[in-house]
């Protein structure tokens, strides 16, 4: 940690976080989704605002500098120190629950080394994940313990413990609200495995095994933390504020840097129809929008040729791509593993559609489908595509000199070991990965060459800086893709042995 602390950058996200923990500090409750002196105003939900009010108490005797709201942009030893500390310190929950996961793992897969047994495999390939790695310690949030609570909730799940993961879940939402992308899953999960109590014996829904007290604790459970979190605020009449903070969709389509998914496609597209219809005299230079040609990767981006895409298409779209998945988990029950998948799809079919999707949102499939990669070769195929695509997608994120080298020893140690790892765990199946899979995979290498050495070197730099990211986001966005549509195929497709209906 010492050695990545020294030799970092800060990103955007130290001076959010700071000025978050000054609000929370200084501010009466009324006035922390108003204030708005920086630009970072206070975006996520009230239980993770609570937590900002939790540090600033012990942020003061580390330096109260920090916690003064005027102070944009400050920084000190001690700032960062306790900053990185607190991220680190935080990540105790999810190694707790890591180590529930584990227990959750099927045992079947016997193993003579420790090494070569799938929970610890799992565990390696969670803790040492590469993408929260760079995400919270080197560019800077707190995913950490986030996800330790969806993993706990899954785990909950799997254990049969239906409510405290339905608790865990709800809590989770309240303190960052991009979990509500996998909402449908456990939603449709707790009301089939919980709700209803029992399944005919062709595995069929039972519905006299309806349970209203089973709703009931569940709609209790939603209630009451939800009247924790936001009740404050409607009181205060400020429920409206809250959401529009929450939900900005002003923002624009696409993020700064175009996650990996079909928008960056999209716009992609519509740049090179744009490019085309210059070069052949069909567009009129005056009517294109500056942004579209020469902003690059901006956060408001008026399409040229194609249609430009508003909220509710993307809410469609998203909608659409996630009802296979529920469907499955409802006609074809599998327990959790079809949880696990349909958690997975979800996920991705949010992250391909959704509005302003960050990049770093795609570890929200990744860590889930960690559980399955090591039960079946199946998935352990899917999951390399998805980690390898899906993290090198993230290596914008660091972009100064010193950070190059860094970046690449650790995505190719956590590379490496998932291969050799997973391979000599399904050694005695087929292949991992196709050779056409393989090709793509290996094409990042030369892809990150052009983009770190060669482009920087041509007089492209100048008048089209935008170009890496770009060809970054693209290339990346057709393995995540083929990632979530052999995934889609995998579960469509899958036959669940069915037992003989009793007489």
């Amino acid at each position: 940690c010492d050695l990545i602390q020294t030799f970092c950058s800060y990103s955007t996200d130290f001076e959010v976080h700071r000025n978050w923990l000054a609000i929370t500090h200084h501010l009466p409750l009324s006035q922390w989704y108003y204030e708005a002196t920086s630009e970072w105003t206070l975006d996520y939900p009230p239980f993770f605002a609570w937590f900002e009010y939790g540090l600033s108490h012990i942020a003061k005797y580390f330096d109260p500098k920090m916690l003064v709201i005027e102070n944009l942009n400050y920084t000190s030893h001690a700032t960062i120190f306790f900053q990185r500390f607190s991220v680190i310190f935080t990540d105790i929950l999810f190694i707790y629950a890591v180590r529930e996961c584990c227990r959750c793992v099927n045992g079947k897969r016997a193993a003579k080394d420790i090494l070569e047994k799938p929970t610890f495999i799992l565990s390696v390939l969670l803790l040492w994940n590469f993408g929260l790695l760079i995400v919270d310690h080197i560019h800077f949030q707190y995913n950490g313990f986030l996800f330790g609570l969806m993993l706990l909730s899954v785990a909950r799940l799997c254990q049969k413990r239906y409510l405290e993961g339905a608790l865990l879940f709800a809590v989770l939402l309240h303190f960052k609200h991009i979990y509500i992308y996998v909402a449908p899953a456990y939603g449709i999960y707790l009301l089939r495995s919980y709700c209803f109590t029992a399944n005919n014996a062709d595995g069929s829904l039972k519905w006299r095994s309806f349970s209203v007290l089973h709703v009931t604790l569940l709609g209790l459970i939603v209630c009451l933390v939800s009247a924790l979190s936001l009740g404050p605020f409607i009181v205060l009449g400020q429920l409206p504020q809250v959401i529009s903070r929450l939900f900005p969709f002003k923002r624009g389509l696409c993020h700064a840097y175009w996650a990996p998914n079909f928008w960056a496609m999209y716009n992609a597209v519509d740049k090179a129809l744009t490019i085309f219809g210059l070069k052949c005299n069909l567009l009129d230079p005056t009517k294109i929008p500056k942004a579209s040609m020469t902003g690059g990767l901006v956060q408001e981006f008026q399409h040229t040729v194609l249609p430009s895409v508003t909220p509710l298409a993307t809410l469609i779209c998203t909608f659409i791509s996630i009802l296979p998945s529920v469907f499955c988990l409802w006609f074809k029950p599998q327990g959790p593993r079809g949880f696990l998948q349909c958690l997975v799809l979800c996920a991705l079919s949010s992250f391909m559609f959704g509005w302003h999707v960050h990049e770093k949102a795609i570890l929200l499939a990744i860590l889930p489908l960690s559980l399955l990669s090591v039960q079946r070769v199946k998935d352990a195929g899917i999951y390399l595509i998805l980690t390898t695509t899906g993290h090198f997608s993230l290596f914008p994120l660091l972009f100064t000199p010193p950070e190059l080298p860094l970046k690449i020893l650790l995505m190719l140690l956590f590379t490496i070991y998932s291969f050799s790892s997973l391979k000599s765990l399904f050694r005695r199946e087929r292949p991992l990965l196709s050779w056409l899979e393989t090709i793509y995979l290996v094409q990042l290498v030369p892809l990150e060459i052009f983009c770190e050495i060669l482009f920087p070197l041509t007089p492209w730099k100048r008048h089209f800086p935008f170009v890496p990211l770009l060809l970054t986001s693209v290339y990346c966005a057709l393995g995540i893709t083929y990632a979530w549509l052999k995934l889609y195929i995998s579960v469509l497709t899958e036959r669940i042995p069915v037992r003989p209906k009793a007489e």
